[in-house]
Parts: C-alpha cells; structure tokens; sequence
C-alpha cells in the first residue's frame, strides 16, 4: 500500500519481452483457444484450427500438456482442455462473482470513513509460495490517500490482508510459503522472522482482524478483516488504509467495526449464513 505518488511509476516499462517469446505465447493461446472450440482433436484439426504446422502445434501442445492445459488421451491420439485451464476459468467466474457482491459495500465503506478499501486474495506464487494480490479498490476522496494497482501483490508478512489470509492456513504450509521468499525489512515496525508472523497471525485468528502498522510504509496504517465464502472460508481480505494522521489507535475500533460490518454484508452476498 503506498501513499499518492506519479501514477507514470506504476507498471512495467514497454518493450522488456523477447519479441520470440511474445510469439510463442501467442501462439500457445491460438492453440488453447482452438482446443475449447474443437473439445477432442487430433493434431492435424489442432493445427489447422490455430493456423500452424503440425510440428508446431505438436510442440507447443506437448508444452501445454507437461502444464495441465492440455490433456492427450493415447487410446484415441486426441487432445483436450486440461484440469488447469478449467481452474483459470473457474478462477475469474469467483474472481467476477466476488467483486461483484464487494463493489457496492465497499463504495458504501469509502464514503462513511473517507478513506481508500482495498480488496485481496491469496493466490499462488512459484512451486511453495503464496501472495496476496490486490483485486478491487475504492479510492478515498482526500487529496492525499492510499491506492495500489488491481493486480499489484502485497508482501505477506507486512500487510494486513496478507496476515488476514495466512492466519488460517495450515502453519507449516504458512512456514514454507514465507521461507520461499526474502522478509523484506520495509521499516522498523516489520517482522523479518517466521516465527514472528506465525506468531502474529495465532493473533489474527484470535482477535479476528490485522492491523498493519507501519509494518510496510512509515506513516500509513492499516486495518484488515477476512471476507467469508459460502462456506464459511477466507474468500478474501478486506482492508481500510490511511495515513496516521487520520487513522491513530484511537480510530482503530471504529474503522474495524465499519469494516466487519461491510466484510459481514459482502459475506453475505456470496452466500455466507454466519
């Protein structure tokens, strides 16, 4: 979370892939997108279907296949959508349907407090890791206020949504999740040990909220509350940030029971009954 800045510093310069690289992706979707129109083919109607060499699409859907995204059934010599291209699509119908059901309350949210909401998940990150990546955002109306990008990842040991979505997980996956990655010191107020933020989030799970306090920006704080599934599960991580100034420890109570009170309504659109 970070405090206004030039918006021109946000993203990634242009021109930084391989001009190779960008075309074999392309033409790994090409050949994706042909398997969900044709369903089961062979690889002379994958590759004509995507406009390509049999050689080609015979390599890149192998590459597909080692991935997940392609499933080649021997008896039949056909080829299918894989499981992994299914959860990516699964993924965006949960990702639509969850801000969907947070749009309105967290406008509703803004406008009480009159500071920036953020909404996070926890998505996976390398072979072991996890993070926390920002999906929805309903900017303050200060002149000077807290946004990040939609799709940005916030370190997990120095964000409220990040303790907010680890506390419930299983210690030691949480354990090899934060030893895969560099505890960056982002101030004096961060935790940099694992067993610190083990030891954070068993206070996460019992309090029911997290609090980042300057634990990755001087001078911003904030206030963190997990948003349950239907079935009763961490769907995602609702937060409130502010500067100091306008969210000091006398403000916590309030902003966290606004905050509850809007996870609880949003809850409750995704079928929540608690």
């Amino acid at each position: 979370m970070s405090s206004e800045e030039p918006r021109s510093r946000a993203g990634r310069a242009r021109g930084t892939d391989a001009p190779g690289s960008v075309r074999t992706l392309e033409r790994g979707l090409g050949v994706l997108w042909a398997l969900a129109g044709l369903q089961g083919a062979s690889l002379s109607q994958v590759a004509r279907a995507a406009g390509l060499s049999p050689s080609t699409a015979s390599r890149l859907l192998e590459t597909l296949r080692q991935q997940g995204f392609a499933d080649w059934d021997e008896a039949s010599g056909l080829y299918r959508v894989g499981l992994r291209a299914y959860q990516v699509g699964m993924a965006f119908d949960a990702a639509q349907a969850l801000t969907g059901a947070a749009a309105a309350e967290m406008r509703a949210l803004v406008a009480a407090l009159g500071e920036s909401a953020n909404l996070a998940v926890l998505r996976p990150h390398g072979e072991v890791g996890l993070e926390a990546a920002y999906v929805y955002q309903v900017e303050g109306p200060q002149l000077v206020r807290m946004f990040t990008r939609v799709g940005a990842s916030a370190p997990l040991h120095a964000s409220g949504v990040g303790k907010v979505l680890l506390a419930p997980r299983d210690p030691a996956e949480v354990r090899a999740a934060l030893s895969a990655v560099t505890l960056t010191p982002f101030t004096a107020h961060t935790l940099t040990s694992p067993d610190d933020v083990l030891a954070a989030l068993t206070r996460v799970q019992e309090q029911g909220f997290a609090l980042d306090d300057q634990e990755r920006e001087l001078g911003v704080r904030c206030v963190a509350v997990p948003v349950r599934g239907a079935g009763g599960e961490v769907a995602a991580a609702l937060s409130v940030s502010a500067p100091t100034s306008r969210l000091s420890p006398a403000d916590v109570p309030r902003f966290l029971a606004a905050a509850q009170a809007t996870a609880a309504r949003i809850g409750a659109r995704l079928g929540w009954l608690g």
